[in-house]
């Protein structure tokens, strides 16, 4: 008797205090982790979200910078020549390479059926906003906003092949 006299009274305690006091809900997240997207989470766009073109900033973006706006990739991929796959590939090479390059990764279908390669502009789009240039992507980044970090980024990416592909023409 105890026993179901105790469970009785927890139960009433329990819904009691869910009347007397109510959780508040945040409109966002109190801790943001660059990168990632919030799942269910929903943007007002104001027209179109493309990235700017990358080509005219190509011949003076910083390498060095570039290596530095790497440091958030590390995580999934590593760069040098002949290193191994981690959660993404290994991205020495990419720059000039068909999509889906790398042998023996597991690419999303999304990816493999992408026709093309790797150009500046296609790795700008894709850079942008991953899982809007390639729907179905696995990459899971959130992408890169600034113009600027984009094109030192490929920059650095185009360093890391044994036969840079050209700058393009302004």
């Amino acid at each position: 008797m105890a026993l179901l006299l105790a469970l009785l009274i927890s139960v009433i305690a329990g819904i009691v205090a869910n009347h007397l006091v109510e959780p508040e809900k945040l409109a966002k997240n109190a801790y943001e982790i660059e990168g990632v997207e919030e799942s269910g989470s929903v943007t007002a766009v104001s027209g179109p979200d493309v990235a700017e073109p990358i080509t005219p900033l190509l011949a003076k973006a910083s390498v060095e910078n570039g290596q530095k706006v790497a440091q958030k990739c590390l995580q999934c991929h590593t760069f040098e020549k002949g290193g191994q796959n981690k959660i993404g590939p290994n991205l020495w090479g990419v720059v000039g390479a068909k999509h889906g390059h790398v042998d023996g990764f597991a690419y999303s279908s999304a990816l493999t059926q992408n026709p093309g390669t790797w150009d500046y502009e296609s790795l700008n789009h894709f850079l942008y906003k991953p899982r809007e240039y390639i729907k179905g992507t696995k990459m899971s980044f959130v992408g890169l906003k600034k113009t600027q970090d984009r094109a030192d980024l490929i920059a650095y990416l185009r360093t890391l092949n044994d036969s840079p592909l050209p700058l393009p023409a302004n």
